[in-house]
């Protein structure tokens, strides 16, 4: 098959995370459409609320000049932001709930405020709204998905990939995040890669340097999964590794088509539904953080 940009299969860290962890929650997220709207279903909780709003005020600053960073105090932006998720747009059911997690939300970017580190100093900005590039023509395959900052080394003339964590788990040793983003970094902009790091926001001043990935075996790697979901698609087949009683990564989702979720809120793409917490308990549910 030539390739086609319009039938092409668009892959990212999360839809291929998606895919790993349980294909049925793959469909559930990146291919079920409800019928009577033709929207995506999501499914909001108070952990990925904060991490939204966070990344949502650290992304507004990637946009301006290093001296009019911090003008605007970053708790008023957090506040523009936390509009979005606020009650049960977000997932919180109860005001102490969600004081809980804003408080969270407010300490990680007191640390950002106090420990500027990168974020004070030089950036670059990739210049498409969602970066991303051919991964395969001879596939059909499309690489993308958004970096959260990449910090200008002036003296090499390269860059830093950084990516703010806002979960208290680290990243596993075989996460594909950052093999997806140094590709991504590499094919759309021309700078070097000099180093990459994670920050680990809810619990470190400094960011944790990783080892920069190898790509062909990143390459590699992606290019098996892509092609699994490609198969799935085409045999229309994404069983859950579970079973019918499902796993923790679909059933969350299974409860959404089971009607057993509240749809608190919509956007152009997404039905937004929250699952209550006592609901969340008798069904053995979990959140990923």
């Amino acid at each position: 098959m030539g390739f086609d940009p319009y039938t092409a299969l668009w892959v990212s860290y999360s839809s291929l995370s998606d895919f790993t962890q349980c294909p049925r929650s793959y469909y559930l997220k990146n291919v079920y459409r409800d019928k009577a709207s033709g929207k995506k279903i999501k499914l909001v909780s108070p952990p990925l609320s904060v991490g939204t709003a966070v990344h949502e005020v650290i992304e507004m600053l990637a946009s301006l000049k290093t001296d009019a960073r911090f003008k605007k105090p970053l708790l008023v932006s957090l506040d523009e932001a936390w509009q979005k998720v606020h009650g049960k747009l977000g997932g919180f059911f109860t005001a102490e709930t969600e004081d809980v997690y804003k408080e969270r939300a407010k300490a990680m970017l007191r640390r950002v405020t106090e420990h500027p580190g990168p974020v004070a100093r030089k950036a670059v900005k990739i210049t498409m709204s969602l970066p991303h590039y051919t991964f395969s023509e001879h596939d059909n395959i499309i690489l993308c998905g958004r970096i959260d900052w990449l910090e200008y080394l002036e003296e090499s003339d390269s860059v830093h990939i950084i990516d703010f964590k806002t979960g208290k788990g680290d990243e596993p040793g075989d996460s594909l995040q950052l093999p997806i983003y140094y590709l991504l970094v590499k094919n759309c902009q021309r700078r070097a890669i000099a180093k990459a790091s994670y920050w680990y926001l809810d619990r470190s001043d400094d960011l944790s340097e990783q080892s920069l990935p190898n790509p062909t075996e990143s390459e590699s790697r992606i290019m098996e999964v892509a092609k699994q979901i490609k198969l799935a698609k085409q045999l229309d087949r994404f069983k859950c590794p579970k079973g019918k009683k499902g796993c923790l990564y679909c059933h969350q989702y299974e409860a959404i088509l089971e009607g057993n979720a509240e749809l608190v809120g919509s956007d152009e793409r997404s039905l937004m539904y929250a699952l209550d917490p006592s609901l969340q308990d008798e069904q053995g549910g979990s959140i990923i953080l």
